[in-house]
């Protein structure tokens, strides 16, 4: 069993409802000291799923975990709506609201697939000002929350019984399902919050392979880590040798297989004849040499 200080990987945890994200950071934390521990993704008290959990080095590749799509389930409150568009506010029963049929849910559904602009909710951690808007919202501030485009890639519809709606979700960054669920409702004349949500999955991290905080234990922890090349999966892969190891550890470029051509600029994944990372490099062309950009010990 590797000690706590050598640590270094992702725990797949699956985060209860009611927890929030540092309370498992830190569940995690109390397991592996002295090792740093981070996590990719914050989920609310009210979400439950997939939650990343990084131990030591792999603190830092968690701008690589951001650039995987992410996958929820989201249940709403049809006719229903809340300054912080979920049930956590103070929830509001619309009335006058029309009736809307399955059909024409499903004819709005499209509206919200691609590139779309969405406003987040006025309680979230977006910043404005070097300040989250939640904290603002608090304090009994309007925060001026700007549109921004986010990536949704996949919509679709599991139940509409209303006051019940169930969406399936997967989209990039930044996606504020509160916010997609309350405007798929504003196209048809009505409000919606968000009742419940489950991610269940990141990228390759998916919830039938996480882990409940209870089942992690100082003993278990090393068993259930997920190796740190898992993060940059998508990423090209070029396999090392002692010699390109030891040239990367300390700082120099290593040639690249000819048979692989990177794009200029391209980040490489570079991995020892044991399937460890090493390094994440980047491609110079003029060179056709891999330059290392994060090395790993």
């Amino acid at each position: 069993m590797s000690s706590p200080a050598e640590l270094c990987g992702f725990l797949n945890v699956d985060k209860p409802v009611g927890w929030t994200s540092r309370q498992a950071v830190d569940h995690v934390k109390r397991l592996v000291k002295p090792a740093k521990v981070g996590h990719a993704g914050t989920l609310d008290p009210i979400a439950g799923g997939v939650l990343i959990v990084c131990i030591g080095q792999a603190t830092r590749l968690v701008p690589y975990l951001h650039e995987f799509r992410k996958s929820y389930r989201g249940e709403f409150l049809w006719g229903h709506s809340s300054e912080t568009d979920d049930i956590e506010g103070d929830v509001r029963e619309l009335a006058g609201v029309p009736p809307v049929s399955r059909e024409q849910l499903l004819e709005v559904l499209p509206r919200f697939v691609g590139r779309i602009t969405q406003t987040p909710p006025v309680f979230s951690a977006v910043k404005i000002g070097g300040r989250r808007a939640y904290q603002l919202a608090r304090k009994g501030h309007t925060p001026d929350v700007q549109p921004r485009e986010v990536d949704v890639f996949r919509l679709d519809l599991l139940e509409f019984d209303p006051p019940r709606l169930s969406l399936e979700i997967e989209c990039g960054s930044g996606t504020y399902i509160r916010s997609l669920g309350r405007d798929i409702a504003r196209a048809v004349g009505s409000d919606a919050v968000m009742s419940g949500l489950t991610r269940t999955r990141i990228g390759p991290f998916g919830q039938e392979t996480s882990v409940r905080p209870c089942d992690i234990t100082a003993e278990t922890v090393s068993e259930v880590l997920v190796p740190s090349l898992a993060a940059v999966s998508h990423l090209t892969t070029i396999d090392c040798d002692a010699a390109m190891i030891s040239q990367l550890r300390h700082g120099r470029p290593v040639r690249c297989p000819e048979s692989l051509t990177p794009a200029e600029g391209e980040p490489c994944a570079l991995v020892s004849p044991s399937g460890g990372l090493v390094a994440i490099g980047e491609f110079r062309e003029q060179q056709s040499q891999i330059a290392p950009r994060q090395v790993f010990a």
